[in-house]
């Protein structure tokens, strides 16, 4: 049966066109500047234009002296606490769908406790208060360290919100999914594993991406707790200098720098998880 003349040409200009951001189709007709990324050049000439002013201005060589060796702290404290976070989101969002009654009340109220408090007081109670307790009831008072404190503290809070990622992932699964795993003989673990989750990681994947860059910018507040990461080092050297404007200016350089090189990675690896996908969007 022959389509209609529209339908053959939406076909054609998707089989011909090239895509453009949000799911739109450019047309060949279509000039080629329309689907420029001007707003890419405009980042990147920002960047290169403080990267300059930082590296060549003597006035800053101090600020970079001082500010620079807590970028690896900062990188460090992202991939544990998102690796951390990782593993209780897991847990909690798969509680959540659990046949298990304890399981997934017990998720569920840890998820609805820590979303209901912000971020910064949580930081401090449990930094402060719930995990120096913990190692105490423990018998072992004072052996967790600040720093590590102020990690485990950020990886709770964003296990929690990455559990409901975890969650809605996996119930976008049609049940019939299931079903079909179950009639070829494997248990529900092994369905989960094998047929669930891996179709449910396309949806899981972007917003995941998105807490990474959330959690490296929210390094920043372990500064509260003494951690020597870039936002520390900042207000250490601003106060001692009494040079607040290049040391602000460089940490707001440094943290530009690592998001947006880390968005780049971030979205090189989801076009390459789901390639095969590009009509569809």
């Amino acid at each position: 049966m022959t389509g209609s003349p529209d339908l053959q040409s939406a076909g054609k200009h998707r089989g011909e066109g090239s895509l453009l951001p949000y799911g739109k189709v450019r047309s060949e007709s279509e000039p080629a500047w329309k689907g420029q990324p001007y707003w890419a050049y405009i980042v990147a000439l920002v960047i290169l234009l403080m990267g300059l002013k930082v590296f060549l201005d003597a006035d800053y060589d101090l600020a970079r002296k001082n500010i620079f060796p807590g970028i690896w702290i900062t990188i460090r404290s992202t991939f544990i606490a998102f690796g951390l976070a990782l593993v209780i989101s897991l847990i909690a969002g798969l509680g959540q769908i659990s046949n298990n009654v304890v399981a997934r009340n017990l998720s569920r109220a840890f998820i609805e406790l820590i979303r209901g408090i912000p971020v910064l007081p949580l930081i401090f109670v449990l930094a402060l208060v719930i995990i120096p307790d913990i190692s105490k009831a423990a018998g072992a008072p004072n052996s967790v360290p600040n720093d590590l404190r102020a990690i485990l503290a950020l990886a709770l809070i964003y296990g929690a919100y990455m559990a409901e990622i975890i969650r809605g992932g996996v119930q976008s699964i049609p049940r019939g999914q299931m079903e079909a795993g179950r009639s070829l003989g494997l248990s529900s673990g092994e369905t989960m594993r094998s047929i669930i989750f891996p179709q449910a990681a396309r949806a899981i994947i972007p917003p995941m991406a998105n807490d990474f860059i959330a959690i490296l910018k929210d390094t920043s507040l372990l500064s509260v707790l003494g951690v020597l990461e870039i936002t520390r080092r900042t207000r250490q050297y601003s106060a001692s200098s009494f040079k607040f404007p290049e040391a602000f200016f460089t940490m707001t350089f440094v943290y530009l720098v690592l998001v947006i090189g880390l968005s780049i990675l971030l979205s090189m690896f989801e076009r390459r998880f789901t390639r095969d996908r590009v009509g569809e969007r």
